[in-house]
């Protein structure tokens, strides 16, 4: 039977074991410090009340809105109007992804988007969408749940004017949601718009790019709390337009 040949530097010395366990030791540190179960943050203390509330729920998201807008300002959120857009298709299969939010009125939440991209396609499968404002930098969420129509063509036309005319270009070089061949196809594409569309000459308005309005029907707004009681005050909407205002447990 063949025996394994031992050479010096696979020996273990008592050294060499001390600054293997000091080693180990420094790993389950460093998990410890990535581990998700140990991550936690205590959020502010003030309450949130009732008694807080303004008559409209979009009086109050302007009111929130506007305490983000100067929280970004001092640099502790990054774009505030950024939302988490949840959809779901035909199926009940469900997708995410963060958008900008452009607007918003006593009718709801308005977005852009190309009208082939995959949330597109499920609004036009199923109406029903959810927002989220993640604004955990000040230990507030808004969650909003509702049913999504298009824009008309001019108020899409409105804001597509108002936007960067590189931002004009990209929304015709992009056929959002479908597979590219790789990241020239995109480059080879904006290009040649660019070189047609020259900075100062006006874009078109893509007749497959527009809006959708988020028309509320809940909206829900959560402030963190010490020891995970957080405040949850959530606006319904009733059959005779007006809002009825409950306090979820958390």
């Amino acid at each position: 039977m063949s025996r394994t040949a031992v050479r010096q530097d696979d020996r273990v010395t008592d050294r060499d074991a001390a600054a293997s366990d000091a080693s180990h030791a420094s790993d389950d540190y460093a998990d410890s410090l990535h581990d998700p179960a140990a991550m936690r943050q205590h959020y502010r203390a003030e309450g949130f009340d009732e008694s807080d509330l303004a008559a409209h729920p979009m009086d109050q998201f302007t009111h929130w809105f506007r305490q983000a807008v100067r929280a970004a300002d001092d640099g502790m959120i990054y774009e505030p109007n950024a939302m988490i857009v949840s959809t779901a298709d035909a199926h009940g299969r469900p997708s995410s992804r963060t958008v900008l939010m452009k607007q918003y009125d006593t009718q709801g939440f308005v977005f852009y988007t190309n009208y082939g991209s995959r949330k597109a396609r499920d609004l036009a499968e199923n109406p029903h969408v959810s927002l989220l404002f993640p604004w955990h930098p000040i230990g507030r969420q808004v969650v909003v749940t509702g049913t999504a129509r298009r824009t008309g063509r001019d108020e899409t036309a409105a804001y597509f004017r108002t936007r960067p005319h590189g931002s004009q270009l990209g929304a015709w070089a992009s056929t959002q949601s479908a597979v590219i061949h790789s990241r020239a196809e995109l480059d080879t594409a904006y290009a040649e718009l660019s070189a047609r569309y020259p900075e100062g000459e006006q874009v078109p308005v893509p007749p497959h790019w527009g809006g959708f309005r988020v028309a509320p029907q809940t909206v829900e707004f959560w402030q963190g709390r010490f020891n995970r009681l957080h405040d949850r005050l959530r606006y319904t909407a009733t059959p005779d337009a007006t809002w009825h205002v409950e306090r979820l447990s958390p």
